[in-house]
Formats: structure tokens, sequence, C-alpha cells
């Protein structure tokens, strides 16, 4: 795990209930992974936005993540709602995973997460000042 370089944002991850920070965890993990691995992503900012985590880089769009009181049975990844990212997510992976309108990738807390699926769609937002304007995001 990679350690925070950002204390408010290491509380608002030791703030999440025992049984729901394991999978927090894994989704950044999955976003700072992703951005490490890949040379199209040149410096990823860990921060809040909205009291929530949010990873901004200059060659992307910002995702955000959060779990909810509202919905305590669930986790989500946040993307801008005025891109294309979520239609193209919900063209290539509508039948593996679950979405909340064009702005957020839903996990229920028992579900799996399809890793791979879920990295390549971090990809394409932490790059997607690159190929916004190709069709499907060049994919």
């Amino acid at each position: 795990m990679d350690k925070f370089k950002s204390r408010e944002v290491a509380t608002v991850f030791k703030n999440y209930p025992d049984a729901i920070r394991p999978r927090m965890m894994a989704l950044r993990q999955l976003v700072l992974d992703t951005a490490s691995e890949s040379v199209d992503v040149v410096e990823l900012e860990e921060t809040l936005k909205w009291g929530e985590p949010s990873y901004v880089t200059s060659s992307g769009s910002t995702i955000r993540m959060d779990w909810k009181s509202a919905q305590p049975n669930q986790i989500a990844l946040y993307f801008h709602c005025k891109t294309r990212l979520i239609d193209t997510f919900k063209e290539l992976y509508g039948d593996r995973m679950l979405f909340e309108g064009n702005r957020a990738i839903v996990f229920a807390h028992s579900d799996d997460i399809p890793i791979e699926e879920v990295k390549h769609c971090i990809y394409l937002s932490l790059t997607y000042r690159r190929r916004k304007h190709l069709p499907m995001l060049g994919v």
C-alpha cells in the first residue's frame, strides 16, 4: 500500500467504517497503480475535492471516490459528468459493472471488484485529455 502524502486524505480513509476501509484502500491502490504503470500519466496528485479523496493529473480528468452513509452498502468511483467517460465505460463494461447515471461506477459492499476493467476505466480517465476527441476514446 502506498503511503499517504496528505494528512487530510489519510484522515478521510481512517474515518471510513472498518468494514468499508479495506475496499476504499483497494480502490485507491488501483488508481495509484494504474497511474504509476502508465507512461501517459506524468504526475498524479492525491487531494480532497468536496471532502472526497480525489486524483488529479494534467493529462486527464479528475477521479474521486467515496463511501456515503446514505448508501452504506456501496462505494463509488466518480468521474466528471460532462465527459464521455461513463458512456464509454457502459459500452465496454455495461454487463460487468453498475453505474450511477453519467457520473459513477458503483460497487456493492459484497461485490468483487473487476480489477482489470476498473484499471482500464481509471486509465481512460487519467489520459482523457489526450483521447477525448477520439471515437470511443480511442478504445
